[in-house]
């Protein structure tokens, strides 16, 4: 029986005219990637995504493939925990096929069968991966030479497993790998710190940690932090079998200081747009100043006391490196038209795939082109004046 967990909420304070009162918005209802494959879909928006993941694809394989071959199990569980439904989903997943399957042939041992779990919160577009599967599928029988499944290829049994991954997901000593790629620096919920016990919020002017944030705005973030991350490893310490390894990568800082630029810059700027169109007359300050996002880029430091804290798990790699932001145009297609697009847009149109549908259920949608096209360009203007690499961790757990 899975265990029950904290619900995932928003505090958002709406107030005015003296009255204040307080609403509950659910992270596991509302969240999500952006569906689909039209422009603004993450499926067409990921592809930062993808170089930071790929950048340590390595580390993933070499670390499913020990997994194998210590416990050599005829059965493999693995569960791509925030999987989101573009290409990268199944592009990971047959990849790590692939490497135990390489593996078991060079040492001799069976290929196993394997479970491949995909999970994400509900509103997720599971139906884009499912709709996949068939050409997945074929795309492994005609590499390996077979009709797939048993003589021709290995059998592989996906399965969609929505819910939150801040709660029990599966049995106990049910999975053999874990893996996670930017998914895990959004928080169950935004903090319940920051706002009073009015219902007022204490980060005006701010969707996260900025200089002129109060103290106990970035002290409100870390304590999130810490209560989510331990979660996290202990649901998952019941998951994983004896000696399963989980790979996880996700956005930190480079130091200990939370206005580190690595990262916090995105939310900069996505607050001087919300600004400028306030100063338009398209959105109200009082509702931007009760928004605030649920994420949290932690320190190396502070990773390293949570997983040591809550003691399931041998820390065997704890990794930063930089993501490429390179600053060439892109091209992609709009009505059979190609478009070129600087890459200030780019890196605009992916955090609108991340961000909108939370930001359509608090503001609606009608600000959303207006406030991307502002901040599009306030990313291209800042990223023309000084070099901003964000900052990714690579974390490999061993279960103790």
């Amino acid at each position: 029986m899975a265990s029950k967990s904290p619900k995932p909420s928003i505090s958002t304070a709406l107030y005015g005219g003296g009255t204040t009162t307080t609403t509950t918005m659910d992270v596991e209802k509302v969240f999500h990637m952006n569906g689909g494959t039209g422009q603004t879909s993450y499926s067409k928006n990921s592809s930062l995504q993808k170089k930071a993941s790929d950048k340590v694809k390595h580390v993933t394989l070499e670390s499913i493939e020990q997994v194998f071959v210590r416990t050599v199990p005829r059965s493999m569980g693995i569960a791509d925990l925030g999987c989101s439904s573009g290409p990268n989903t199944l592009s990971n997943v047959k990849d790590m096929v692939e490497r135990v399957g390489w593996a078991g042939r060079a040492l001799g041992l069976p290929e196993p069968e394997f479970r491949v779990y995909l999970n994400d919160l509900p509103t997720n577009d599971f139906n884009s991966i499912f709709q996949a599967l068939p050409e997945f599928q074929a795309e492994l029988k005609r590499e390996r030479g077979g009709a797939g499944g048993g003589e021709g290829g290995p059998w592989i049994y996906i399965a969609g497993c929505p819910g939150t991954f801040y709660g029990r997901l599966f049995p106990e000593n049910w999975l053999h790998f874990v893996y996670s790629s930017n998914s895990l620096h959004w928080l169950s919920k935004v903090p319940p710190g920051l706002y009073d016990a009015e219902g007022r919020p204490k980060n005006k002017g701010s969707v996260y940690i900025t200089q002129r944030s109060p103290p106990e705005v970035a002290q409100a973030y870390v304590h999130q932090f810490n209560l989510d991350f331990s979660l996290f490893l202990g649901l998952r310490s019941k998951e994983l079998v004896m000696g399963g390894k989980m790979v996880l990568i996700f956005l930190g800082r480079e130091t200990s200081i939370h206005i580190d630029r690595g990262n916090s810059f995105l939310w900069d700027l996505l607050t001087k747009a919300f600004s400028i169109l306030i100063s338009k007359g398209e959105v109200e300050e009082e509702k931007v100043d009760a928004y605030d996002v649920h994420f949290y880029a932690p320190s190396m430091e502070e990773v390293e006391k949570a997983v040591k804290s809550e003691g399931s798990f041998e820390m065997e790699m704890l990794q930063m490196f930089g993501a490429d932001n390179k600053k060439e145009e892109y091209s992609y297609k709009n009505d059979g038209e190609m478009m070129m697009v600087s890459y200030g847009r780019r890196v605009a149109m992916g955090v609108r795939a991340v961000q909108e549908s939370m930001l359509t259920h608090h503001f609606g949608g009608g600000i959303l082109d207006s406030l991307f096209e502002e901040y599009g360009r306030l990313l291209d203007l800042e990223l023309s004046i000084q070099h901003i690499t964000p900052i990714t961790f690579v974390l490999v757990l061993r279960k103790l």
